[in-house]
């Protein structure tokens, strides 16, 4: 079945003409329809169809069309699609959403490719497209990309809080599919703001929407509408709990409200039995709204005629089962909305009516309950499918119109007994089109009434129809035409006719006919309705001879008294024109249209072609009152003569006769800018205002006040102006000195007629402050620009302004933050010369140029910006100069400086700027006169091609761009010692030394080697060794732990419940531990004061609910000493529980003071340390916001490794001796738990029986030196292994009994029978006993802890000798109460034990390491592998910390290593790897808790970038894992990578997901108990709350402080003057 097969849209078109000879009676698409649209303004249909969008006329011709698939796509890439995308294939594009933009003349598409990307089309064109862009990412993906995913829209309007700007948008609903977003309801944005691009989602919320992770809800829309100010969407979705039937709902929230804070559920139920809560209809098919006839709404909203009501088709869950139609009148459903929010509101009913549209502080979203549900019965029934609805209303009459999944439309009544309508031959005629999709979409047409079957009066009136009735000149049933069907999308069309045939007869002699004919009659009136843009045209070529009446324009019938008649050569209408021409009145009756252009005064001339006995040309001027009109003053202020009025019907400008209702009043002016804003205290500045009916003329301004001060207006400025794109009528004014009451508020403008208008942004009084200019001087000459700083120097505006400078004006160049003018000519005290130079230096050069001229004087640090030209004198340069004469002499052997002979260069330049080379060598030139200069010659002759060693060299000498050759220079060959002999002598001793030194060094590498290898050797015996033990440990250990493993899954892993879950990781390290309150969950409050304390402790949870409390209350805790760190730990649990039920809102507290922790850490403390320790309540918020989001992860996850490596650990540990006194056992990892003495034992297997549970015997391993209770431990845990540990009894609460013979022994680990070593006394064993393999012991209960231990005392005086030592140890006494003399005895052999304790002791826990390293690199994988599940709050908190520190310079890759590392190992896997019964129901011993210990320290520092040298002095359980800790640092390195390479998860998506946590286990904790504890810290700092809410303006304006104080009367009962 095609997609929507069987939708409910239905649409109500009405066409004011339209013949059925003229329409068209069917319309085939090539592929199946999924959506059909009108616009209401031009009536035109737009069908979307898979891979087509078709534009129709009401004649159901196509105007136009545009392809939309199918092309290559697939849903798991993302757009736009590329070759990257291999998995890409032509598919088809579904149309899922039209809708029409009638206000920027758009049509919104949306299809199932490219993720449900959207596009604007034109509307009068649709194959020319506005809009498309498949580049901006998941924000803009609207619709959904699966067939079965309904998706409905509505437009609506967004206005921006902080600038007032009118955003077009639409609201969508849709379903969830598989590759969609996780948004239900989302607000669409339909042009382009700001950063924003057309399409994107402009809320935030969290509100409404499915869980990214469990699709639960199955969300089905099936419509969206609004009306008065509320916007509804109706749907069906299964209630998300195991029942899988869906559930029908309407949801509201208002138009306004961007948030989402009013969003309210209510369900809706169609049943025939409403008092027993009975859905039989539970499932919405189709949905239209309509106002019903006044028969109809008598009926069921007297009281209110003008409401709406929804006509929906339900239907029952079995496929192809019953369905029912139900009417909701819409006054209602939202009298019931309004019971169920304050249903909620407990304690704050008065809130709904001051909160219409909700608030952040109220609770939101809400649902409501079953017994809230809105039920009515079913005005029809049927055993079929409905599937569609329209209704239409026929003389106050209301019909029903319905389809069926069977091709079948019926006609219902929706009140029994409907009376017929008597016939009338000028009736409209209203048809039915129906779009069959079972093929293709074709409109097929078939009548759908049968009046004509009908042959008498009688029966044609017991019909009740109201389309039929008797028509007396026919004598039959008459109907004004055919009703035609098209299956799925009803579209009820209404037409009239202007003519009805009637034939007319004349008979003789009882039925001879002698003649008959045909008589029409026609209706002028209604010949027009037929075309509309043309009805000249059609009233004067009709056929019925009607006249077009051009003073009222209106058709009517031919009347001999007008002289104005149709032409028969002309085709188009011809006006009468009556105008003065050459001072005669004249009429001319043929005139035609010519051209017509619009002029600037919003006029436009049209050329007529008039004809009395000669052509002529007139040019006539139409008026358009509309244009460039769009408010009342504009409107009055137009010429009187073309009658222009502002209509209060229509709220527009339009010509008098035109409108039903003339405004005598233009409304209150409405202000929308004023210029400036800002004005000094004095006053004395024109200001702008700028709104809209600000009156038509300058005396029309009765009073301006400015922020409360009296403003002159200058009537010469008034102006009524035209405005373009936003109201822009200009109204100016003066305001004199005056004394400020108020330094700012609103501009208040009184027009005639005693109306004001106030405006929204204010005027603020303040003087300038100028503090600085720069540069503070200047050259007298003026021109010098100075930029003036200070506070408020943007007051007023440029034109009020004028600075001086020492009474000299000083012309304003820019006007802003800062003020920048040019100084003017001084013309005041004479100032010395603005001459500055007072030395030239260089004041001859060459012709050739280059020659650097400095100028020295003073005040050149005035001149802002200099340019110099050096001009010769007239002589000087009239002058012929004579050439520089250049003699040079170098014939002597150059070993010095060189002297050569010159003319003329002195003059010219200096030692410092001449360069003299000899060949390409620079040499420095020291000492130049004017005939000859001095200069150092290098010490080896330059390079040279030629051979010869001893050569000339030219001499140049260069002085700016001159060059000048002054000769050649010749050099002496020098000697020097040969080569042959300088190499020898250096490398001989070189190689030796190098000889020597390999020598030693191979030496002593041989015998380093030696060593090595026999360290080698020593230490891979060991580890042999070592391998051997652990191979048989660790293959006795699976083998030993196959039965554990074997069923271990997720139904047998003891995990804790969510409420459990978390009061052991909140509350349980707390003071009072499993006793505290929220654990207990127990408060003493009297019974008669419960219902007070509730609503209260209600009222203080919406008080949390505000973020300006909330922030205020922890900041004002945090401030006060005596508030330490475990306070801050528990106010911050307790505030978790408290707010569990809007995590989303949590998470934003919590980021808000993150941030603010951060910015305190950058910038006054070590980045590093932040986050390491729980110091602020925000911390323990992130700790605890982490427990809560990892919840579920730990349960698929991570859970079951952990509990593996916990199971291994414990069965490794009671493999060996575990010493009950001392805490030690003989297999561990931590060192300072070891058992280092060899203890002999052995393994016992005993047959264990339940006293009272039947004769099955239980085998249990134990050790021969288990202590009593020890044994109980391990028996308790066999045989009660399949219950949790908090099920199973206690150790204390049985006893043991051994039957060796005919009589029982009671075994305990103290009695007489104990044995003692000095003033110690040994816990008694199963070897203390002589317990032996096989030995049968007895299980049983007892009443008290003692009961066993009495059974076997003669006397007290027995027990009180057994108890008056209090000195017991179980396998090895404490080493300092060792006898002295033990310590003395010793000897090499004594010594020699010693040292190999040592070695067992190593050789214990790299056993113990190894047998468990496969559990604990499980482990570390599941919690460190980023390939698997990545927790979303992970990847969410971890871009989050990566974001603040791109933002800070300081914040380098290490530190946000250490952040992530504080924020989820630390805080987070270490806590519940230390602390497994934080998450499952187990017991923790001691010896199990050292183990843990190790690897959570193991894992801490593979977090850690620091690297960790290891020595000797090293600690042993360092040295365990440190050849792991490497890879373990890459696997954390690469988990960081790999994080922040995924997909970023939205706020949208988070939100998602914490609301859904939210909504599965709030309801479990114990919030009223949080809730009131919380209230203990508010009554503790009450004063230090009270004190920051008042200073805290926003806290006034929401009226905080009286809320706290009305909610600490209720808690306390205390009476208040409140």
């Amino acid at each position: 079945m095609a997609w929507r097969a069987l939708a409910a849209l239905s649409l109500l078109l009405c066409f004011g003409s339209s013949c059925c000879d003229d329409t068209q009676d069917y319309f085939l698409s090539d592929t199946v329809i999924n959506n059909v649209v009108q616009d209401p303004q031009t009536s035109r249909i737009y069908v979307g169809a898979i891979n087509n969008i078709y534009q129709l006329n009401y004649d159901l011709l196509k105007e136009s069309s545009a392809a939309t698939g199918p092309k290559k796509d697939n849903p798991h890439c993302t757009p736009p699609i590329t070759a990257q995308c291999t998995d890409a294939k032509d598919m088809d594009n579904i149309n899922k959403l039209l809708l029409v933009n009638s206000a920027n003349g758009t049509l919104i598409v949306c299809g199932s490719l490219f993720r449900g990307i959207c596009s604007l089309v034109n509307l009068n064109s649709v194959d020319k497209q506005v809009y498309y862009s498949d580049t901006k990412g998941e924000k803009t993906y609207v619709a959904s990309t699966e067939e079965s995913v309904a998706v409905v829209g509505v437009i609506s309007y967004f206005i921006e809080a902080h600038n007032n700007a009118n955003l077009s948008i639409f609201l969508v609903g849709k379903g969830y599919g598989s590759s969609d977003s996780s948004k239900l309801i989302s607000t669409r944005l339909l042009q382009e703001h700001g950063e924003m691009d057309v399409f994107e989602n402009m809320v935030e919320a969290s509100t409404v929407q499915a869980s990214p992770f469990v699709q639960r809800y199955l969300h089905d829309f099936r419509h969206a509408f609004k009306d008065n100010g509320y916007i509804y969407f109706l749907f069906s979705r299964t209630p998300g709990t195991s029942d899988s039937r869906k559930i029908t709902f309407i949801a509201r929230l208002c138009e306004n409200d961007h948030h989402y804070y009013s969003y309210t559920e209510l369900q809706l139920n169609c049943s025939v039995n409403t008092e027993q809560q009975d859905n039989m209809y539970n499932k919405i098919q189709a949905v239209y709204l309509a106002r019903p006839g006044e028969v109809l709404a008598e009926k069921i909203i007297p009281s209110n005629h003008d409401d709406k009501v929804l006509f929906a088709v339900f239907s029952a869950d079995e496929d192809g089962g019953r369905s029912a139609l139900c009417m909701y009148p819409l006054s209602s459903i939202n009298t019931r909305l309004e019971e169920v929010i304050e249903s909620c509101y407990i304690g704050e009913k008065n809130m709904v009516k001051a909160y219409k549209c909700g608030a952040e502080f109220l609770p939101s979203p809400l649902a409501s309950k079953p017994e809230y549900a809105l039920a009515v019965k079913p005005i029809y029934t049927r055993n079929d499918m409905l599937t569609a609805v329209a209704v239409a209303v026929e003389n106050e009459h209301t019909v029903a119109f319905l389809g069926t999944s069977g091709a079948d439309v019926l006609k219902v009544s929706p009140i029994p007994g409907l009376c017929n309508l008597p016939q009338k031959c000028n009736r409209r005629l209203c048809h039915i089109l129906l779009a069959n999709q079972k093929t293709l979409g074709t409109f097929p047409i078939m009548p759908v009434q049968a009046c004509e079957q009908k042959n008498d009066c009688q029966s044609c009136v017991s019909q009740r129809d109201p389309y039929c009735g008797w028509c007396v000149l026919e004598g039959r049933t008459g109907y004004l035409n055919y009703y035609y069907l098209k299956y799925a999308h009803m579209i009820l069309i209404c037409m009239c006719v202007d003519f009805v045939s009637v034939q007319v007869k004349i008979t003789v002699n009882d039925g001879v006919e002698v003649a008959s004919s045909a008589f029409e009659f026609y209706n002028c009136a209604a010949v027009v309705k037929r075309s509309e843009n043309t009805p000249c045209i059609a009233c004067v070529t009709s056929k019925w001879g009607c006249q077009w009446n051009s003073q009222d324009h209106t058709c009517s019938d031919r009347d001999d008294t007008v002289k104005f008649r149709k032409h028969s050569d002309q085709q188009q209408c011809f006006m009468k024109c009556l105008f003065l021409y050459k001072t005669k009145k004249l009429e001319l009756f043929l005139c035609s249209f010519e051209a017509y252009f619009f002029k600037k005064n919003n006029e436009f001339s049209v050329r007529l072609n008039c004809f009395v006995f000669l052509p002529f040309f007139y040019s006539v001027v139409l008026y358009n009152c509309s244009v460039r009109r769009e408010d009342c003053s504009l409107c009055k202020n137009a010429d009187q003569k073309y009658n222009c009025v502002w209509c209060d019907t229509t709220k527009s400008c339009i010509y008098r006769a035109l409108c039903n209702q003339e405004l005598a009043q233009c409304p209150p002016p409405k202000i929308t800018d004023i210029v400036p804003r800002y004005g000094p205290m004095k006053g004395q500045i024109s200001v702008t205002i700028k709104g809209s009916n600000l009156g038509i003329k300058q005396e029309d301004i009765k009073r301006i006040t400015v922020a409360g001060v009296p403003c002159t207006h200058q009537l010469e400025r008034y102006s009524v102006s035209t405005r373009y794109s936003i109201i822009a009528l200009i109204d100016e004014c003066s305001i004199t000195a005056y004394t400020v009451l108020l330094e700012s508020g609103p501009v208040e403008v009184e027009v005639e007629g005693g109306r004001t208008g106030q405006s929204d942004v204010y005027f603020t009084y303040r003087d300038p402050v100028p503090k600085a200019v720069s540069p503070s001087k200047g050259p007298a000459a003026g021109g010098t620009v100075i930029t003036i700083t200070g506070d408020n120097l943007d007051t007023a505006s440029i034109d009020d302004i004028s600075i001086t400078v020492d009474r000299e004006p000083c012309k304003v160049l820019t006007f802003g933050k800062e003020i920048t003018c040019m100084t003017g000519p001084h013309k005041g005290q004479k100032i010395p010369s603005d001459r500055f130079v007072t030395c030239l230096c260089a004041c001859l050069c060459v012709f050739s140029g280059g020659r650097k001229i400095v100028v020295m004087g003073s005040g050149f640090d005035q001149v802002q910006r200099a340019t110099m030209r050096v001009l010769p004198s007239s002589d000087e340069f009239n002058h012929k100069s004579s050439n520089v004469e250049v003699r040079v002499m170098f014939d002597m052997i150059i070993f010095g400086p060189i002297c050569g002979k010159v003319n003329g260069f002195s003059k010219a330049m200096t030692a410092k700027e001449a360069q003299a080379f000899v060949g390409d060598v620079l040499c420095p030139v020291t000492i130049l006169e004017d005939d000859k200069l001095f200069l150092v010659a290098p010490s080896s002759p330059p390079k040279s091609t030629s051979r010869r060693h001893r050569r000339d060299t030219s001499s140049e000498i260069i002085f700016g761009n001159g060059e000048w050759n002054v000769g050649s220079v010749r050099f002496e060959r020098k000697y020097e010692v040969p080569l042959y002999i300088i190499i020898p002598a250096v490398l001989i001793p070189m190689v030796l030394f190098i000889a020597v030194s390999i020598y030693c060094y191979r030496r002593k590498s041989q015998q380093a080697e030696r060593e090595y290898e026999k360290i080698k050797n020593q230490l891979a015996n060991l580890e042999e060794s070592v391998r051997d033990r652990c191979k048989k440990e660790f293959t006795d250990l699976m083998i030993e732990m196959e039965d554990h493993t074997s069923d271990l899954n997720e139904a047998r892993i003891p995990f804790l419940d969510y409420k459990n879950y978390t009061n052991r990781v909140f509350f349980l390290p707390s003071k009072d531990g499993a006793n505290d309150v929220m654990i207990t969950g127990k408060l003493d409050i009297p019974e008669s004061r419960r219902a007070i304390v509730d609503q209260a402790l209600n009222q203080f949870s919406n008080l949390l609910n505000s973020k300006t409390f909330l922030i205020n209350f922890i900041r004002t805790l945090e401030g006060r000493h005596e508030f330490n760190a475990r306070n801050k730990v528990y106010f911050a649990s307790l505030l978790t529980v408290a707010l569990h039920g809007k995590l989303e809102y949590y998470t934003d507290i919590m980021r808000t003071l993150l941030l603010e922790l951060m910015e305190e850490y950058i910038h006054s403390k070590n980045p590093k340390l932040m986050l390491r320790r729980s110091e602020t309540v925000v911390e323990r918020m992130l700790c605890n916001w982490m427990s809560i989001c990892l919840y579920q992860f730990l349960k698929d996850s991570a859970g079951e490794p952990l509990y593996k490596l916990f199971k291994a650990i414990k069965h490794q540990v009671e493999k060996g001796p575990v010493d009950a006194e001392m805490k030690k056992a003989k297999y561990t990892l931590n060192d300072t738990g070891l058992l280092v003495d060899d203890v002999e034992y052995s393994v016992l297997t005993l047959q264990v029986l339940v006293h009272g549970e039947g004769p099955d015997v239980t085998p249990v391993k134990v050790l021969n030196c288990d202590s009593i209770s020890q044994v109980k431990e391990k028996i308790i845990e066999q045989v009660y292994r399949n219950l949790p540990y908090s099920q199973r009894p206690t150790v204390d609460s049985v006893a043991l009994e051994w039957r060796p013979g005919s009589t029982g022994q009671i075994l305990s680990d103290l009695d007489l029978t104990s044995q003692k070593e000095g003033r110690w006394k040994r816990i008694n064993t199963l070897a203390h006993y002589n317990v032996r393999d096989g030995a049968t012991l007895v299980l049983s209960r007892v009443l008290h802890t003692q009961q066993s231990f009495d059974q076997n005392q003669d006397n007290h005086e027995e027990r009180n000798a057994l108890l008056e030592d209090d000195k017991v140890f179980h396998l090895v006494r404490p080493a300092d109460e060792l006898e002295e003399v033990k310590s003395k005895r010793g000897s090499m052999k004594d010594k020699a034990t010693t040292k190999a304790i040592t070695e067992i002791y190593l050789t214990r826990l790299l056993s113990m390491k190894g047998t468990l390293q496969q559990f604990v690199d499980d482990f570390f994988r599941s919690v460190l592998c980023s390939g698997n599940v990545v927790p979303p709050a992970v990847k969410y908190f971890f871009d989050f910390l990566d974001e603040q520190a791109e933002k800070h310079d300081n914040v380098d890759d290490e530190t946000i290593h250490i952040w992530k590392t504080n924020s989820l190992p630390l805080r987070f896997w270490v806590n519940i790897l230390k602390n497994p019964h934080f998450i499952f129901d187990v017991h923790v011993t001691e010896v199990v808790d050292a183990s843990l210990s190790v690897i959570a320290q193991t894992f801490m520092d593979a977090c850690t970038k620091t690297e960790h040298k290891l020595t000797r002095e090293s600690p042993s359980n360092k040295l365990l894992y440190a050849k792991e800790i490497s890879t373990y640092k890459k696997m954390v390195d690469d988990y960081y990578k790999g994080i922040r390479q995924m997909v970023p998860v939205s706020d949208q998506d988070m939100n998602t997901h914490l609301a859904e946590v939210s909504r599965s286990h709030t309801d479990k904790l114990n919030t009223q108990v949080a809730l009131h504890q919380l209230y203990q810290y508010a009554s503790k700092y009450y004063d230090g709350i009270i004190s920051s809410l008042e200073d805290d303006p926003a806290a006034q304006s929401k009226q905080l402080t009286l809320r706290l104080q009305q909610i600490a009367a209720a808690l306390e009962n205390k009476v208040t003057d409140l």
